[in-house]
């Protein structure tokens, strides 16, 4: 297994033989404006510019999108992939707008439960809770099993949640990526991992390898790297919970 994180929650993936490319946002930096109701109103999205040329990128054998928001699936990626590349989202509702783009191999999750070896299972998430909760939508999580590796789980864009702790308890991840950055509205609570979710899925799940993504590429995301890092020092869980740099790789 080797995962490298691109920008944002966008990650290339091999596991079991096969390269997927998560979550594609692939604008040029400053290409979008800022989110609406959000501080920094100042920074247009995404916030840095990607760390490898698109062409690399998009080298998939399998697009999986865990949900439709703009920071996942983007202009951009609907521009540059090939419309004939494999795309699975999270739901039949999903694919449908998919295909509206002209992309011809379009699946679900649910509908696909194995791709040549590997099991792929959906998993719930909450992307908020309350109003902005239901405001964001449905979102999904992906979980990787092969025997040749290591269990993976992908949470997605959620919140620490009954969820995250019911898939943890039920597939026993081996590695864990988790979407950080705190991002928020002016009002409300965060609608992805703050700090303290990601040290609670630790709790959950402490002998499993914690990945953190979605860091530091968008104006409403603001726990930073550097601020992740010393929490996660203070805890003595440097070795446990990993923050990489847009572009740098882990393998397992």
């Amino acid at each position: 297994m080797n995962i490298r994180q691109i920008r944002n929650a966008t990650i290339t993936l091999n596991y079991g033989g096969k390269r997927f490319l998560i979550d594609p946002f692939l604008a040029k930096k400053g290409a979008y404006p800022p989110f609406p109701n959000t501080l920094n109103q100042d920074q247009f999205n995404p916030t840095v510019d990607l760390p490898i040329p698109v062409e690399e990128i998009i080298e998939a054998d399998v697009v999986i999108v865990t949900h439709l928001h703009p920071d996942h699936f983007d202009p951009a990626a609907i521009e540059v992939l090939p419309k004939t590349i494999r795309i699975i989202a999270q739901s039949e509702k999903d694919a449908a707008v998919i295909r509206k783009e002209g992309f011809q191999n379009v699946d679900f999750l649910s509908n696909v439960p194995n791709i040549d070896g590997i099991s792929i299972t959906r998993t719930n998430g909450k992307h908020g809770i309350g109003e902005i909760g239901e405001f964001m939508g449905e979102v999904s999580g992906v979980v990787f099993q092969h025997p040749d590796e290591k269990t993976l789980y992908l949470a997605g864009d959620t919140i620490w949640c009954s969820d995250v702790k019911d898939a943890i308890n039920q597939h026993n991840p081996e590695v864990i990526i988790v979407n950080g950055g705190a991002a928020q509205f002016l009002q409300g609570d965060a609608i992805i991992m703050n700090k303290e979710d990601i040290y609670q899925t630790h709790l959950e799940a402490p002998q499993s390898t914690i990945i953190v993504s979605h860091m530091e590429a968008l104006n409403h995301c603001l726990l930073t790297r550097q601020e992740l890092k010393a929490f996660i020092h203070e805890k003595g869980l440097s070795n446990s919970i990993l923050v990489p740099n847009d572009g740098e790789s882990f393998s397992f």
